[in-house]
C-alpha cells in the first residue's frame, strides 16, 4: 500500500493481511526491497518489527 493511501486511512480503518504474526515479509521502498521483517502484535496493534536491511541495489547508491 503506498505511503499516501497509509496516511488517508481513518481511525478504525480495516487493512486486510496477506501474512500472520511472525510470518516474514519485505518491506518496500518504489518497489524496491530494502529490508526484512516480520508481522508482530502487541495488545490491539499491528506492526513489522525490521529484522535485517538489505543492500541497496547498485542503481540507487
Amino acid at each position: 500500500m503506498p505511503v499516501h493511501q497509509v496516511l488517508r486511512l481513518g481511525r478504525g480503518a480495516i487493512i486486510e493481511l496477506d501474512s500472520r504474526e511472525n510470518d516474514s515479509v519485505k518491506i518496500l521502498v518504489n518497489n524496491h526491497p530494502v529490508a526484512e521483517g516480520a508481522v508482530v502484535v502487541s495488545g490491539s496493534r499491528i506492526g513489522v518489527e525490521v529484522r535485517r536491511m538489505l543492500p541497496r541495489s547498485p542503481e540507487y547508491r
